[in-house]
C-alpha cells in the first residue's frame, strides 16, 4: 500500500498511478474541495446504502480511477465501486475509521435493516491530511477514534501486534486533548497516525465479537458505527478475557491502564457513549439483535465462542 501525507500528494499520486480521469466519491460536505479530478459524484450517505453504492457505480463509467475521500461510508462506498468496476482507489479518510486499509466493505440495505457488504476492492494507496479533520464534531472524532481502537484491541486476540499496540497508545493519549480542543492540529495529526496503526492491524487481523455487535445494531437502526463500537467493545473485551487474558492485559498496558475495559469506557465516555437505550434502541429488540449478532462472520470467528444468549446478556450489560 503507497501511503502519503498531505493533501498535495494527491495529483501527483495519481499520475503515478497512471489515473488521468478520477472520479471523486464523496458527500456534500467535501463536494467543493479543491482536488483535481475529472467528475464528483457527491451523493454518500451514512453507512453506505446499497442504491447509493449502485449509483456512484453508474457515475464511474467514464472515470480510470476513483477517489474515495470522507468517512467510513465514503470510503466504503468509493471500495464498493472500485470492486464492482475493477478501478484503482485511492483513498482519503477524513475521520478514525480505519476502513481504508481493508479490500472488504460494508453496505447497508435500508428496506430491510440490515448490514451487508463484500470485497475485492482494489486500493492501491491512501492520502492523509489531518487539515480535513479539524472540523470533525467532537462525536464523529471520538465515535470513529474509538470504532479505531476497537481495531486494535481485536487484532491482539491472535497475540502480540506492534501497529495495534502503537495504535492503541496513540488513539488514548490524542482522544482527549482532540476531544478537549479538536482544532489542535498536533493532536489531529497524532490521533490520525494512531488510526493508520489501527487500519494497519485491522488488515492483518480482521474483526470479531464488538464489531459484529456494532454492524448488527448499525444495520438495524441505522446508528452510528462508531458510538455502537465505543458502547460494544467494553463487554465484548470482559467476555473474551477468559480465552485471551494475554491480549487484554496488553491493550491495558497500552492504555496505561489498570484494566482495559475501564479505560475504554472512560475513552468513550469523552463522546457521550454509554448506553444503547441513548441510541433510541429497544430493550425489546435485543434478542433479536443478540440473533443478528451470533450470525456475523466477526462473531463467528470470535476466540471465545459466543452463542445468541451470551451475546444477549452483553448487549443488556450496556442497554
Amino acid at each position: 500500500m503507497i501511503v502519503r501525507w498531505g493533501l498535495g500528494a494527491l495529483e501527483p499520486l495519481l499520475a503515478e498511478l497512471g489515473i488521468e480521469r478520477a472520479l471523486l466519491v464523496t458527500s456534500g460536505r467535501f463536494g467543493a474541495l479543491d482536488v483535481q479530478v475529472a467528475d464528483r459524484f457527491t451523493g454518500v450517505r451514512a453507512h453506505a446504502p446499497v442504491e447509493v453504492v449502485a449509483a456512484a457505480t453508474d457515475a464511474a463509467g467514464a472515470a480510470d480511477g476513483l477517489v474515495g475521500l470522507g468517512g467510513g461510508s465514503a470510503i466504503d462506498t468509493a471500495k464498493a465501486v472500485s470492486a464492482a468496476t475493477g478501478l484503482q482507489l485511492v483513498a482519503v479518510p477524513t475521520t478514525y475509521a480505519g476502513s481504508e486499509w481493508t479490500g472488504y466493505f460494508g453496505m447497508r440495505d435500508e428496506a430491510r435493516g440490515a448490514k451487508t457488504g463484500g470485497s475485492g476492492a482494489h486500493t492501491a494507496a491512501i492520502v492523509y491530511e489531518p487539515q480535513l479533520t479539524l472540523d470533525l464534531p467532537r462525536e464523529e472524532s471520538v465515535g470513529t477514534a474509538m470504532n479505531a481502537l476497537a481495531h486494535c484491541a481485536e487484532a491482539l486476540y491472535a497475540g502480540p501486534l506492534e501497529t495495534a499496540t502503537t495504535g492503541a497508545r496513540l488513539l488514548s493519549t490524542q482522544l482527549p486533548l482532540v476531544a478537549a480542543d479538536g482544532r489542535d492540529l498536533e493532536s489531529r495529526t497524532r490521533l490520525l497516525e494512531g488510526a493508520m496503526h489501527a487500519g494497519m492491524a485491522l488488515a492483518e487481523r480482521g474483526l470479531f465479537l464488538a464489531h459484529a455487535m456494532a454492524q448488527a445494531l448499525g444495520g438495524r437502526y441505522g446508528v452510528s458505527h462508531g458510538a455502537m463500537n465505543a458502547i460494544c467493545l467494553a463487554p465484548a473485551l470482559r467476555f473474551n478475557a477468559a480465552v485471551v487474558p494475554e491480549a487484554v492485559a496488553a491493550l491495558a498496558q497500552a492504555l496505561d491502564v489498570e484494566d482495559a475495559p475501564t479505560g475504554v469506557e472512560g475513552l468513550a465516555r469523552l463522546g457521550g457513549f454509554v448506553r444503547l437505550r441513548d441510541f433510541g434502541v429497544p430493550e425489546g429488540d435485543l434478542g433479536a439483535v443478540a440473533e443478528a449478532t451470533a450470525g456475523r462472520p466477526a462473531a463467528r470467528g470470535n476466540p471465545r465462542t459466543a452463542s445468541a444468549a451470551d451475546i444477549e446478556v452483553l448487549l443488556r450489560s450496556v442497554w
